[in-house]
């Protein structure tokens, strides 16, 4: 599915994103993330030894949550909820760039700061295509 045009702002500002996987026992697992977008698709970079990757090739459900700063017209905090599936590629000049152009985003660097040789060999690209969006707010089906 489309992401809808009103949550596009909310990945383009430098929002935390919480990303849930799917533990080996059914259980979920969160982490804070950086998320960039590419039209519609949701892009993290991640590497091979964190637990949300190894989640992500044995399961490529995902769920994304975000919080909004803005008030929906009920007083509510607006929120987003993205379900979607992830493709996972490990190429570490598009990691690289993900990274730099994330690092630009979120801490006004223009270079990912953390670049090494050795996140380099694991450096892996999650995209998340969309199935379902929900929350409060412009993009909530009422």
């Amino acid at each position: 599915m489309n992401l809808p045009q009103s949550t596009h702002r909310l990945f383009d500002e430098p929002k935390d994103v919480t990303l849930i996987t799917i533990d080996p026992d059914g259980s979920p697992h969160a982490a804070m993330v950086w998320v960039g977008r590419d039209g519609d698709d949701l892009l993290i970079g991640v590497e091979e030894k964190h637990r949300k990757t190894r989640n992500l090739r044995r399961d490529p459900r995902v769920t994304l949550v975000l919080q909004d700063d803005r008030t929906s017209p009920r007083g509510l905090t607006q929120y987003l909820v993205v379900r979607g599936t992830a493709k996972l590629e490990r190429d570490p000049q598009r990691y690289k760039e993900l990274m730099d152009r994330l690092s630009k985003k979120y801490l006004g660097r223009d270079e990912f700061p953390f670049w090494s040789e050795q996140v380099s060999a694991n450096a892996t690209v999650v995209r998340v295509v969309a199935d379902r969006v929900t929350g409060e707010g412009p993009w909530a089906a009422r």
